[in-house]
């Protein structure tokens, strides 16, 4: 089943059939360690809808905090050596990638995140923007993983590049974060042949495709979310952004006007125009 936040309300899917959930705010829903559960014997309220209007869609979070995961695709290491070693940064991230502690950031408050068909946004001053297509896990206040959603990470490689200590401005910033559309709502873990694809389209074509699966994720989810959770409280649950697998070639970076189509297999469909603010 699937959990949407709207302008309308709090809606699950289940059977292709849209109900209206009552008696439990977005906060109170993600606080339960079985939501699969309770949304199961929740009480619908109203008639069924056969659809949602895609315009009144909101990112699905709410007091949550939203954290991720650096360098844990081979894919990520390699870029992330390249993009630093002029500053001194090359085996830095290798490092990372072996260590047995997985790199942990803070990436975004519910102001600076995007929903679905909202604009994510390239800072004024960079010059090399990507976007970074991630699996992002909704996690209980108990650090209970109870479903899935569609992340966008938005990146500055090139003050990133410049120096690692500089990754804060380069991931945190207003429109640095989408989520969406809604979350997979499950008690399992999903299947390691999980796919994760991305498309950039720019004027109408095709800008750039990429592809890979959950096989290449290094760290399994449940040791990201333990090693957040160490000596981290989340009241309200998080949401835990799990790395990159997909990286456009060093010659690409976004530009105004493209639109970001993120893709997982089972949990939904992300698009975002980009923009930058004059």
């Amino acid at each position: 089943m699937k959990l949407f936040k709207t302008k309308q309300g709090i809606y699950v899917e289940q059977d292709g059939k849209y109900n209206a959930v009552a008696g439990a705010s977005w906060d109170e829903l993600i606080a339960k360690d079985d939501l699969e559960g309770y949304l199961s014997g929740v009480e619908a309220r109203g008639e069924a809808r056969d659809a949602l209007d895609a315009a009144k869609l909101e990112a699905p979070i709410g007091s949550q905090e939203v954290w991720a995961a650096g360098v844990t695709y081979f894919r990520s290491r390699n870029a992330r050596m390249e993009e630093s070693k002029s500053a001194g940064g090359g085996s830095f991230y290798d490092r990372v990638y072996a260590a047995e502690r997985p790199e942990l950031f803070f990436k975004a408050t519910a102001s600076r995140v995007v929903g679905p068909g909202q604009a994510v946004r390239i800072r004024r001053d960079a010059k090399w923007s990507v976007p970074e297509p991630e699996l992002t896990l909704v996690v209980s206040p108990r650090g209970k993983i109870v479903g899935y959603t569609v992340g966008n990470d938005m990146s500055s490689r090139d003050i990133e590049g410049e120096n690692p200590l500089y990754l804060p401005q380069a991931k945190v910033y207003d429109g640095s974060c989408a989520l969406g559309p809604g979350v997979l709502v499950s008690r399992g873990a999903l299947d390691t042949s999980t796919g994760i694809a991305i498309e950039i389209v720019r004027d109408g074509e095709t800008a750039f495709t990429g592809a890979t699966t959950l096989a290449e994720l290094k760290r399994k989810p449940e040791e990201l979310v333990s090693y957040l959770y160490r000596e981290c409280s989340f009241p309200h649950g998080c949401l835990l952004m799990t790395g990159t697998g997909i990286i456009p070639p060093d010659t690409f970076t976004l530009e105004p006007g493209d639109a970001v189509r993120i893709s997982i297999d089972g949990v939904g469909t992300l698009v975002n125009p980009v923009e930058r603010k004059a």
